[in-house]
């Protein structure tokens, strides 16, 4: 899949940058290096990739199943919140060196960078 071999720049990825990990829940972690977003659990290793797209203060993602299975479908919607699993667009509320904020109608997700 041309997706995950090519090379990222992170230059792309411009101020998400880096790992992330959710205030609420520790073992849930986002990173952004080019145009590439990976959801991860520290605790059973689950990981999902996706593209995304930075455009003003919205933020779009298009998640991938590798091998086509639910429970990465499941993984993102439930333990992450994010919905629809390949079409996520969330608003960026805050984003500094160390913080993020991005919320969804009355739903917000705080994440600092680690």
């Amino acid at each position: 899949m041309a997706l995950f071999t090519s090379c990222q720049e992170g230059s792309e990825a411009g101020d998400l940058l880096g790992q992330w990990r959710m205030q609420t829940s520790e073992p849930l972690h986002i990173s952004f290096s080019g145009s590439v977003a990976m959801f991860r659990q520290s605790n059973n290793g689950q990981q999902v990739f996706g593209n995304f797209q930075h455009v003003g203060d919205s933020l779009f993602i298009q998640c991938y199943s590798v091998y086509g299975e639910q429970a990465d479908t499941i993984f993102i919607e439930s333990t992450f919140g994010f919905k629809p699993f390949n079409n996520i667009r969330v608003k960026i509320a805050a984003l500094d060196n160390d913080q993020l904020v991005i919320t969804k109608g009355s739903q917000t997700w705080s994440l600092h960078k680690y």
